[in-house]
């Protein structure tokens, strides 16, 4: 059953629709039981620092946590992959064992989730914490024959599964039966029988005991292991950008439903690709940006988000510097607002047009969100609030009642987008800043204007923008 939404009114009416990458269609989504939403979101290969386009994913898969929120409880899986080809590369490259060489990473991970405002979810699982589990569902592949053993390896046997392919629309004809791959990642071009555990060609290679041999767990089962184990054998969402589609999630469904014979998951959303400057990103061309370069760069990790945010994640993102620009330049209009509103002398009561157009902002902001998560359209929403308010603010005619209810919806707002820049940072009490500014006024009645302008421009230099207006000099910091 629905949850009453933030801001006090009942959602029980609207409906949360999703385009479900298995049907190819926009869905109405409620959770199996009604209640709890069951959620798994495949995390980093803690390799090296994550970059721009797996951040879009994850900001995608945060606001989709957020709104689900908003009207059911959630449990919310997310992996950490600990273990992979990349790793072990690496690893031995540097003379680390795997967990030295990979927790830096993770660490980082989370660290750029911090600054990003993205949400932990309820339960995190590095894959070498769930090897167990991993095995016991080979056990199970092995025992209902749709894995088999090709020397000290254990593959699974894709020519037992006759609904390989449907979610990448694979046409089953093209499929090389009998062909194997041990590596973690492929190609389309290479649908065949993929690796579940993998018997060490180095002896440097991390390794578990197994019934079936010595070895270590290939990526795809690590994710329906460890989905399996916290959220049941049919999950409500599975996440992912469009890269995970073939053939790490392929070979999830097949390696799952085949273990339990129920289905896996009911709905798939994956993100689209992030370009940078209309390219794919790349070392080579010099446009490979983790969080950490954006950052040297003196960009803030709000402004970041917020384009991030800005195109909804089924469409493809052109990540340009320009754009990052216009990102600041939106939020620095979300600031400005929020420092007249805050700070403008208004009478008690309510103007019934601010209230009826902030109804109209809430509705359409909902509605935007439960149509795919429509993002661009629900930041619309908001800005239509702005440009209205900021006409009646000029006026003087908004009202205390008008003011406090903007407020909680800005809450609103945040609570589903994280774009709206801490309040306490709009409107500060600073000795030092008021006697300067109060210095100003002063040179300004006395038309001593060279002085006006220099205690003006020494305010910028400290990152605090003044305004004049007719109940006075207001000021925030940048």
């Amino acid at each position: 059953m629905y949850r009453s939404d933030p801001d006090g009114g009942p959602d029980a009416k609207k409906m949360l629709r999703l385009t479900n990458t298995l049907t190819g269609e926009q869905e109405p989504f409620v959770p199996q039981d009604k209640q709890t939403v069951r959620m798994y979101t495949c995390g980093p290969t803690v390799y090296d620092f994550v970059h721009i386009g797996n951040l879009r994913t994850y900001v995608f898969e945060d606001i989709l946590r957020r709104h689900l929120a908003s009207k059911w409880t959630i449990k919310h899986v997310m992996n950490i992959t600990d273990i992979d080809d990349k790793i072990i590369k690496r690893s031995i490259e540097t003379g680390k064992d795997i967990k030295s060489y990979s927790a830096p990473y993770s660490a980082a991970f989370f660290e750029d989730c911090e600054k990003l405002k993205i949400q932990k979810p309820e339960i995190i699982t590095p894959a070498t914490e769930h090897i167990p589990e991993m095995i016991d569902l080979i056990n199970r592949l092995l025992e209902s024959g749709y894995a088999y053993r090709e020397g000290d390896s254990i593959y699974y046997r894709i020519s037992r599964f006759p609904n390989y392919g449907r979610l990448s629309k694979l046409d089953r004809r093209e499929l090389k039966i009998g062909a194997r791959i041990d590596a973690d990642e492929y190609e389309k071009e290479e649908p065949r029988d993929f690796v579940l555990w993998k018997a060490p060609k180095d002896p440097r290679e991390p390794r578990w005991e197994a019934p079936f041999g010595e070895g270590r767990p290939g990526w795809h089962l690590e994710c329906s292991a460890m989905a399996m184990k916290h959220l049941g054998e049919t999950l409500d969402i599975h996440c992912g950008g469009v890269d995970n589609i073939f053939p790490h999630h392929e070979n999830e469904i097949a390696q799952s439903e085949a273990a339990t014979g129920r289905p896996f998951v009911r709905f798939w959303i994956h993100g689209e690709h992030l370009l940078v400057e209309g390219e794919k990103m790349a070392k080579s061309k010099g446009n490979f940006f983790t969080l950490r370069d954006l950052l040297e760069k003196g960009y803030e990790p709000l402004e970041i988000r917020y384009l991030l945010v800005s195109v909804r994640y089924r469409k493809q993102l052109n990540f340009t510097f320009d754009g990052l620009r216009e990102a600041r330049a939106a939020l620095d209009r979300i600031k400005e607002f929020l420092f007249r509103l805050t700070t403008a002398k208004v009478k008690a009561g309510s103007n019934p047009k601010v209230a009826s157009a902030l109804s109209r902002a809430r509705e359409e902001f909902e509605a935007a969100l439960d149509d795919d998560l429509n993002t661009s359209a629900a930041l619309a929403a908001v800005f239509v609030l702005i440009g209205e308010c900021n006409i009646v603010l000029s006026a003087g005619e908004l009202q205390e009642d008008n003011r406090a209810e903007i407020l909680k919806w800005f809450k609103v707002i945040d609570q589903r987008l994280a774009i709206i820049p801490p309040m306490e940072q709009l409107v500060q009490s600073d000795q030092e800043v008021e006697a300067l500014i109060a210095r100003r006024n002063e040179a300004r009645r006395n038309r001593d204007f060279a002085t006006s302008d220099r205690i003006r421009q020494e305010l910028l230099d400290r990152g605090v923008l003044i305004e004049d207006t007719r109940e006075g000099t207001r000021w925030r910091r940048k």
